[in-house]
C-alpha cells in the first residue's frame, strides 16, 4: 500500500504509544463520545432507542416558554408563534435525524462533514454546549422552585441539589439512561396530562375563555405580527434540541429489510417528532398560565410548579403540592440527565481538538453542570425570553447551514453524498457551512438588536435561517466543493491516494466515494493498539498504519502531513489486517 508523506517527517511513533485513563477506556462510561458508534455497541432495539430519546423531552421549560409567550403576546399571537416554530423545527430535524441514524454519528461529527470542516465545527460544539447548559440551568431552576415550594428548601441550596442529583445517571451514559427513561416514561405521561383531563371534565368552559387571554400584550388577544415573530424566536431556541435527540439516535441499529418500518418510525418520532409533543406542551403551558393567572398573578403564571399545583388541585387537592413536586422533580431528572449527557459530548469534542487531550467524557459532565449551576445562581430563569431570543439567532444559523448541505447540496451533487467526519480526511475549515453560519448569525444578531427596525428584530431568527439556507449552496457552487474532502478514504482503495492527493476540485471520487459503514470487521489502531470497526479508522503515514479517529484527533506532532502534497514523497505502508466481527 502506498501513501504520501512529507520527506522531512519525524520518525513515526511506535505502535501502542498512547494509553487512555480508565474513564476514557470504559465503553459504558465513554459511550464512544468522539467516535462513530460501532455496530457491536448498538445492541438496543429501535423502540428502546426512540423511548430513551423521547424520555429526554420531559422538560418543563416548554410549559414555562409557552406560558411566557402567552403572557407577553396574548393568545392568538402565541398560538401562531408556537405552531410556526414547530413546523420549522420539524422540517429541519428530518434530514439531521436520518443522516445521524444512518451513519451512527452525533451532531458534532455530522456537522464536520456537512460543510463545516474539522475545526470549523469546533465553534458549533460551543453553540451546542451552550444549549445544554442554558436549558440545564432553566430546568434546574424549575426543579429548585418545586423544592422551595414543596419542601421549603432555599433556592440557592436547591440549585446545588438539582445539579448533583443527575450525576450518577449521566456518568453511566446510554446504559443507565435507557433504563431510567423507559421505566419512568409512562408515569410521567399520565401525570403530565392529568390536570388537562380534570379541567376538561370539571371546567370545560375554561378552554373557550382561553382564546380571549390577553396577558400583558398591548394588542390584547388579537394577532400581532411582531408578537408572532418575537414569540417564535423564543420557541425557535429549542431548534438545537435535535442535537440531543441524535445523541441517542446514533445508537440505532442498522436499517434492514426486516426492521425498516420500525427504524423509520423510531427515527421520525424520536428525531423531528419530539417537537410535536414539545409544541403541545407549550400550548399546555400557555393554557395553564391563563388558568392560574388570576390566582398567582401574571408574574408567576409561567412557573411550572405553580401551574401543576393548581392543576392537580382540581382533583387531588389534599396532595396537590406533594404530587406536583414529585412530577417536577421526575421531569427535571429525565431532561437534565440528557442535558448533562449531551453537554459532556460537545465539550469532549471541543477540548479534544483544541488541547489534543481526552481525559474522558465523564470529566466534562462536571464542567457542563458547573456552568449551569453558576447560571442558576445568577437567576437565569428571570431572563427567560431575553436569553432564549438571543440564543435562537445563532442556533438556527448553525442548523440552517447543516440542513442546507443535507437537503440541497448533496442532492444537487455540490457536496459528497456521504458524511465524512475523520480529521485525516477533512480540511480544517469549509466556508460552505462555516461561512454561511457566521454571516447568517451576524446579520440576524444585528437585526435582533434593532438594526433593521421592529419587524427585523422580531423575525431575526428567520433572517438567520433564510440566509444560511441560501448561502450554503451558493458557497458550494463558488468553491466547487473543494473544501469538503482533503484526502479520500483509501483504506479499501490504495490507488486512490496518489491519484487524488491535493486535487483542487471536487471530482467523482470525492462526491460518491463509498462510506465504509457497511464494511464488516475491525482494524487495530497503530497508536492505542485497540481494535475498532472500519468506519472509525484511517490510514496514517506518520504512524505507518491505520489509526482510530480519536487517536488521529489527539495527534499533535504530525501537523496533518497526510493532507499536504507540497513536499511529498512516497512511503510504503503495511496493508491493514481486517478482523471479522460478529
Amino acid at each position: 500500500m502506498t501513501e504520501i508523506v512529507d520527506k522531512q517527517a519525524a520518525p513515526p511513533a511506535p505502535p501502542g504509544s498512547r494509553t487512555y485513563n480508565e474513564w476514557a477506556r470504559n465503553d459504558t462510561l465513554e459511550d464512544y463520545s468522539l467516535r462513530y458508534a460501532p455496530k457491536s455497541f448498538r445492541r438496543w432495539s429501535p423502540y428502546v432507542v426512540a423511548t430513551t430519546a423521547l424520555g429526554g423531552i420531559a422538560y418543563l421549560a416548554d410549559f414555562a416558554i409557552g406560558g411566557s409567550i402567552a403572557v407577553s403576546h396574548g393568545f392568538t399571537s402565541a398560538m401562531v408563534a408556537i405552531l410556526t416554530a414547530a413546523v420549522v423545527i420539524f422540517l429541519t430535524g428530518i434530514p439531521i435525524s436520518y443522516y445521524s441514524a444512518k451513519y451512527s454519528i452525533d451532531m458534532d461529527l455530522l456537522t464536520r462533514g456537512a460543510g463545516f470542516g474539522y475545526l470549523g465545527s469546533t465553534l458549533t460544539s460551543v453553540i451546542y454546549a451552550s444549549f445544554t447548559f442554558i436549558f440545564f440551568a432553566l430546568e434546574g431552576s424549575i426543579m429548585a422552585q418545586a423544592l422551595e415550594l414543596g419542601l421549603h428548601i432555599p433556592l440557592a441550596l436547591g440549585y446545588v441539589i438539582c445539579s448533583l442529583v443527575v450525576l450518577p445517571l449521566v456518568v453511566y451514559g446510554m446504559t443507565a439512561l435507557s433504563r431510567m427513561q423507559v421505566w419512568t416514561q409512562p408515569v410521567w405521561l399520565v401525570l403530565m396530562v392529568a390536570p388537562f383531563v380534570s379541567i376538561a371534565v370539571q371546567e370545560p368552559e375554561k378552554f373557550g375563555k382561553f382564546t380571549h387571554f390577553a396577558g400583558n400584550s398591548p394588542t390584547g388577544s388579537s394577532l400581532s405580527m411582531i408578537g408572532v415573530g418575537a414569540g417564535a424566536g423564543v420557541a425557535l431556541s429549542l431548534i438545537a434540541q435535535i442535537g440531543e435527540q441524535v445523541d441517542y439516535l446514533r445508537f440505532m441499529p442498522d436499517k434492514t429489510a426486516a426492521n425498516g418500518r420500525q427504524w423509520w418510525a423510531a427515527v421520525l418520532s424520536a428525531g423531528p417528532g419530539w417537537v410535536v409533543l414539545g409544541a403541545l406542551k407549550q400550548i399546555g403551558g400557555a393554557f395553564l398560565a391563563f388558568y392560574i393567572a388570576g390566582s398567582v398573578g401574571l408574574g408567576m403564571a409561567n412557573e411550572p410548579i405553580q401551574q401543576y399545583v393548581h392543576g392537580f388541585g382540581t382533583f387531588v387537592a389534599p396532595v396537590a403540592l406533594g404530587l406536583a413536586t414529585f412530577f417536577v422533580i421526575l421531569s427535571q431528572i429525565k431532561i437534565n440527565s440528557t442535558n448533562a449527557y449531551s453537554g459532556s459530548l460537545s465539550w469532549s469534542n471541543f477540548f479534544s481538538r483544541l488541547t489534543h487531550r481526552h481525559p474522558g467524557r465523564v470529566v466534562y459532565i462536571f464542567l457542563n453542570v458547573g456552568i449551569a449551576l453558576a447560571l442558576m445562581e445568577f437567576g437565569v430563569f428571570g431572563f427567560l425570553n431575553t436569553v432564549l431570543g438571543f440564543y435562537s439567532n445563532v442556533a438556527i444559523a448553525w442548523i440552517g447551514a447543516v440542513v442546507a448541505d443535507l437537503v440541497v447540496n448533496k442532492p444537487l451533487g455540490l457536496s459528497p453524498s456521504y458524511i465524512e467526519f475523520k480529521r485525516a480526511h477533512l480540511h480544517h475549515f469549509n466556508p460552505v457551512g462555516f461561512g454561511s453560519m457566521l454571516i447568517a448569525s451576524a446579520v440576524s444578531i444585528a437585526a435582533y438588536f434593532g438594526a433593521f427596525g421592529a419587524y427585523g428584530k422580531a423575525f431575526s431568527p428567520f433572517v438567520a435561517l433564510v440566509l444560511a439556507m441560501v448561502l450554503s449552496p451558493l458557497f458550494a457552487v463558488v468553491t466547487k466543493g473543494r473544501y469538503y474532502i482533503a484526502r479520500v478514504d483509501d483504506l479499501g482503495a490504495p490507488h486512490m491516494a496518489a491519484a487524488h492527493m491535493g486535487e483542487p476540485h471536487m471530482d467523482e471520487a470525492h462526491m460518491g466515494a463509498p462510506h465504509m459503514s457497511d464494511a464488516p470487521g475491525t482494524l487495530d489502531c497503530a497508536v492505542c493498539a485497540t481494535a475498532f470497526e472500519r468506519p472509525d479508522m484511517a490510514n496514517c503515514p506518520f504512524h505507518q498504519g491505520t489509526v482510530c479517529s480519536l487517536c488521529c484527533s489527539l495527534e499533535k506532532d504530525c501537523h496533518d502531513r497526510c493532507k499536504s502534497a507540497e513536499t511529498a514523497g512516497p512511503v510504503a505502508l503495511a496493508a491493514p489486517t481486517l478482523r471479522a466481527t460478529e
